[in-house]
């Protein structure tokens, strides 16, 4: 077992979105035009380039562990699940009640952190503990959200939640509201072990392995793999690629192309047509994200071939193209459902209850056998499956769904 300051470390490098993290920011230099990291040379072999700086083994070792492991909570609530809990007391935290929460939000820049958003306001009204919600959005700029946490440690919070934006810039002024005020960070990492609790999914490496893997075992040996990426130097980004790389150079597969599409539908299916055009046919297509997935799939339609394996995610637009062309797929999930974690994290610290250092999330993958569970008929084309939303007040209609 890695020591805490170790894994939170480690997590800094693991938390985000998902997935959904087109308009993310990077504390990293961008990798070359080969996707391999500035300066390194491509391999030969396998054409999947350098392994990224942000790969670290025992991180690696860690997740594809707990992709094993048994998580421990209610069966029916995966938010209050957690896998390996190292538990931390709070009794310095405690303090009646009502309470007043504050929050500081990257962005809502995306679906997938919209519709987290809505996830965790439903979570915040279920309980009448909790008088007033706070909550700043920094649009995605790091500079605003350092100003937000200023903010928000003058307002009388009694915690302090933060999806940060970038992990390294944010790193100082979490820091600095530690002292002040308990904090809960998820999502994204920091480079500080002193929030009380950092609640993330497994990580980016399970992601990327769960997708790679699935091509591995579904495609002929020498069969051409296309890789596509949406932003470098984006920490859960990386691990995603970094998981794939480890499955892909260990196969008989042959990586033809490592590209990036700022995840963007018209550019995701241009890269797409130009490699088939390339190379005749693709034989899988591996994705650090989803949101693109059907746009890459529509590609090889308008081509007039079919469809090879491919990797997308939870969001409802890939799983209906999923079960309407009948397609050789996997989903791997950054689940929307860790957005309520933080709210019930907080109330737990505030009433003195013990809580994990790091509180890793189950992270299940949407296959064949349980696609037809995830697809939610009446749900809205960006509509992230694993919400955890369907028993709160306001579902579907809060979430764009009809009932």
């Amino acid at each position: 077992m890695l020591s805490y300051s170790r894994r939170f470390l480690a997590a800094a490098a693991l938390a985000v979105l998902t997935l959904p993290v087109a308009a993310c920011t990077s504390d990293k230099p961008a990798p070359s035009a080969s996707g391999a990291p500035a300066g390194s040379a491509a391999p030969a072999d396998k054409g999947t380039g350098e392994q990224s700086k942000f790969f670290v083994q025992a991180d690696y070792d860690a997740q594809m562990a707990m992709r094993k492991a048994q998580p421990t909570g209610p069966s029916d609530k995966p938010w209050e699940q957690t896998i390996d809990p190292q538990l931390v007391d709070t009794a310095e935290h405690k303090k009646a009640g009502p309470y007043h929460l504050c929050f500081s939000n990257a962005a809502v820049d995306n679906p997938w952190r919209q519709v987290g958003w809505k996830t965790m306001q439903a979570e915040v009204a279920l309980h009448k503990e909790i008088t007033k919600f706070t909550a700043l959005d920094a649009e995605g700029k790091d500079d605003k959200q350092i100003s937000d946490i200023a903010e928000l440690t003058g307002k009388g919070c009694d915690a302090l939640i933060v999806s940060p934006n970038t992990t390294a810039t944010l790193t100082p002024a979490i820091s600095g509201a530690c002292p002040k005020v308990p904090v809960i960070v998820f999502d994204r990492g920091v480079q500080t072990d002193c929030p009380v609790t950092f609640i993330k999914p497994i990580g980016g490496y399970a992601f990327g392995a769960a997708a790679a893997e699935f091509l591995v075992d579904k495609v002929p040996a020498g069969g051409k793999i296309l890789a596509l990426r949406i932003l470098p130097g984006v920490d859960v980004l990386e691990t995603r690629w970094s998981a794939a790389k480890v499955a892909f150079d260990q196969s008989d597969l042959q990586v033809v192309g490592v590209e990036f599409t700022d995840g963007d539908a018209a550019k995701t299916k241009s890269v797409v047509s130009d490699y088939i055009q390339r190379y005749g046919k693709l034989d899988g297509v591996w994705m650090d994200a989803g949101a693109t997935a059907v746009a890459a799939v529509e590609a090889f339609e308008d081509a007039g071939q079919p469809v090879p394996p491919i990797n997308g995610e939870d969001q409802q637009d890939f799983l209906k193209k999923w079960s309407d062309a009948k397609l050789t797929a996997i989903a791997p999930t950054y689940p929307t459902y860790q957005w309520r974690t933080p709210v019930i994290a907080a109330l737990r610290i505030l009433k003195g209850e013990q809580v994990p250092k790091v509180w890793n999330l189950p992270q299940p993958a949407i296959t064949e056998e349980n696609l037809a569970t995830y697809l939610k008929p009446g749900m809205p084309p960006l509509h992230y499956a694993l919400c955890g939303c369907e028993d709160l007040p306001g579902y579907p209609e809060k979430w764009g769904g009809t009932s």
